[in-house]
Formats: C-alpha cells, structure tokens, sequence
C-alpha cells in the first residue's frame, strides 16, 4: 500500500499541474541552449518557466493549470529583446512549431497560432500580386479588381474561421485597405498610407500585449515615403500621423510606444527627430504621467544633442569664475571625457595629442575632462598632454560634469563650434579624424 501511495505522489504532478504543452525545434540547435516563456501583458511581462534545448533542436515546455489564456513571448537567446517571438496559448491546445532564424516559425499544432501565421501568408502573396501588377504597368483594370476581390474575400474568410479566438483580434487589426474601384497607383499608396490604422484599436489590450503596435509603428513611420529625399521631415510627418491615431490611446501605452520610437531615432543618430518626439508629444505624456526619470532623460539627451549649446562648466573651479563658455581663440573644441585608469583612453588620448599636433593653429583645442576617483594618476598623466585644457571629475560616475553629458563611458568625445554648439558626437578617435579630414 506504502509503495502505491508513493507512486501516486510522483505521479502527481503530470496528472494535476500539466494541461497542455509547448513543442518548439530550433534549426540551429547549437546557437541555442534554453527557451524561456513569459507571459505578457500591456506594460510588463511574468516569468513562467523554461526548458533546455536538446542537441537536436528540441524542448518541451509542460503548461499547468494556472496558466492562463493570452499573449506569450519564447526568449530563445540574448539579448532577449532582439532573440524572441510572440505566441498566442488559449489554455485550450497543445502549441508545437519549428523555429528557423532565417525563414521564422512554422506552427504543427495550434489552431490560434496556425490561423495567424495563415493569414499573413495569404494576404502577403496578394500584396505580392498587386505589387506585380502595378510594377508591370498593367492595363487590365479586370484583372486588378480581381485582386482587390480575392483580398477582400480572404480577410473575410479569416474573420469568420476565427470566431471565438484570440487570433481574431489579430486579424481584424491587420485588414488593410482595399479599393472598391480601380485606382492608379499613385491613389492607391496615398490610401494604403490614410487607411493605415483604420482597424488599430491601440485600446486592445492583446494588441498591447504582444509586439503588434510596436511593428505597426514602425511600418508607418519607417516606412511610408521612405523614398523621401529628406529622411528626417518625412519621418516628423509619419509621426505626427501615427500620434494622430493612437489620440484616444491610454498614457501608459502612448509613453511606452513613443519612448521605443525615440530611442530608436536616437540610436540611428536622427537626434533631431528624436527631439522633435520629446517636445511634440512625448514631454507632455512624460508630465500627465509624472514620470520625472524620462522627463530628466529626455532633457538631458537634448541638451546634448548636436545643434545643441554644450551644458557650461567651470574650467578648473568656481573660485576662477573660468568656465567653457569663455573660451576663445579657437575654431572648434574637443571635448574628451577619459580616465587615467581606462586603457582605452589611454590608447586613444595620445592619438588625439597626436593629430591636433597636425592640424593649423587655431583650428582646434581640447578640453580634457578627467574622470576619476582620485587625483593621484591623474595629476602625473596630464603632464604627458601640456597642450590639452585638464578639468578633473572627481567622483568618476558620479561626478556633476559627466552627468550633465550623461557619460556612460570613457572615452566619450564631443565636437563643438566656435560658438559652444555641439556639431559632432564621434564614437571613437578615428570617428573623430574622418570629422575633420
């Protein structure tokens, strides 16, 4: 009887907490080791378990009953923001797929998953169809209705096989526009772009627990008159469209979309466009939401930003009064943020030393900002550069200059104009030559 009971416990735990299953096969077994499963909702996600990835591409993922029915993302590598992908679990079946990182997800089993992987498939060859059309310069107006009628049947079509599922939500988000009457083309990209959030409730809450309204986003504002000569004012007239969509979107979902586009402008170097974010719109969602950390932020990036007056500070101490809006005499100034103990700098620095010795008298100096916790190394390093302007930092990361420049690393350079305006942010010493050549 002892060894039945003891039976049942092991038993247990597949007969009461396992509902259902997550089956995935990763291609390139060897580029990965875990998969890992969050749950997630519209502003932050819940760690739900995870699963090793066998040397044949394998992993299994055993559902209990109290996970419940939404949106899911399976991190398959890191960073986990560039290496995952969402999936829609009802509570009600069994998920298998295979996963290739070239050609995406192929879904065995779920009806939810398989209708939307289904689905952007069909409507995908039918945009494939009317770019062919249009490409060739096709005169059979019968033909291009016929599309436009496959199209509007297909999204019907879908609509109604997911009745009842959390795939619909999907689906009816993504229709697009299509034409009653012929249109050239000219017409019809100028509707695609008019109609492109027509059916985008940024209210949904599936919508914002999945990576819906973030791809959405960028389609629209990457992507429409991309062909543009001038990127940046095409880019601040898409946004100006999407912000215009999503009105009646709650605060908290306008301030995540819109911080992921500013940071996004911000790390392709369109500053401008990402300043044009902050003072547009995402400043005010920044106080309706009191959030001071991203109000601080983005100030910061835009007091930095080029075109920008470079944040003052005195020269050596405020004893002096000396600060670096007073200097003179030069056509451009380097502002160098380094440390004595980084070997970086201490490749880079005399590289610097080297080419400003190349350069005529007058065209540039260099105001070089120690970061340090102590003045010790400091104080003999600096006789190696006599030509260089020395502001010691103490404090290291912590230290009132660097935050004014949000220094995150060292070196860190800073081009500005005779007149104090940053005009170049160079990653690196050699960034900062080709600046100048």
């Amino acid at each position: 009887m002892l060894k039945r009971v003891i039976f049942l416990v092991f038993l247990l735990p597949s007969f009461l907490f396992s509902q259902h299953t997550i089956k995935g096969t990763f291609t390139n077994a060897k580029d990965y080791k875990y998969a890992l499963l969050y749950k997630i909702l519209p502003l932050s996600t819940s760690y739900i378990g995870n699963a090793e990835i066998n040397a044949d591409g394998t992993f299994l993922l055993n559902l209990d009953e109290s996970v419940s029915a939404g949106m899911y993302k399976i991190v398959y590598a890191m960073p986990k923001e560039d290496y995952n992908f969402d999936v829609i679990y009802n509570a009600k079946e069994d998920i298998e797929f295979t996963f290739d990182a070239e050609k995406g997800i192929t879904y065995q089993e779920s009806i939810e998953n398989k209708l939307v992987t289904g689905y952007t498939s069909s409507m995908s060859m039918i945009s494939q169809s009317i770019g062919n059309f249009f490409r060739q310069q096709s005169k059979d107006t019968l033909a291009l209705m016929a599309i436009f009628k496959t199209q509007r049947e297909t999204q019907k079509s879908f609509e109604e096989a997911a009745k009842g599922t959390i795939a619909l939500e999907f689906i009816k988000a993504n229709e697009p526009y299509i034409p009653e009457t012929v249109e050239d083309l000219e017409t019809y990209i100028n509707n695609l772009e008019i109609h492109f959030f027509d059916h985008v409730d940024f209210n949904n809450i599936t919508l914002q627990s999945s990576d819906f309204l973030v791809e959405r986003m960028y389609n629209y504002v990457l992507g429409m008159g991309k062909d543009t000569p001038d990127i940046s004012a095409n880019y601040k007239k898409n946004i100006d469209d999407f912000c215009l969509a999503m009105n009646n979107a709650p605060l908290t979902i306008k301030s995540s979309l819109l911080l992921q586009l500013w940071q996004s402008m911000a790390d392709s170097d369109f500053e401008s466009v990402a300043n044009y974010i902050t003072d547009t719109y995402l400043i005010n969602v920044a106080k309706a939401l009191n959030d001071q950390v991203l109000i601080d932020g983005l100030i910061q990036f835009k007091n930095t930003s080029k075109e920008s007056k470079a944040p003052d500070f005195y020269l050596d101490n405020p004893k002096n009064q000396k600060k670096l809006s007073d200097l003179n005499g030069s056509e451009y100034y380097v502002l160098v943020f380094w440390s004595s103990s980084c070997s970086h700098c201490l490749n880079e620095i005399p590289q610097l030393r080297a080419f400003k010795e190349t350069l005529k008298e007058g065209k540039l100096k260099v105001v070089a900002i120690g970061l340090e916790d102590d003045d010790k190394n400091w104080t003999v390093k600096i006789k190696e550069f006599p030509d260089f302007i020395h502001v010691l930092g103490l404090g290291k990361w912590d230290n009132e200059i660097g935050n004014m420049y949000d220094i995150k690393a060292t070196p860190t350079y800073f081009v500005l104009d005779k007149n104090k305006r940053i005009v170049a942010k160079p990653k690196d010493i050699e960034a900062l030559k080709s600046f100048f050549n």
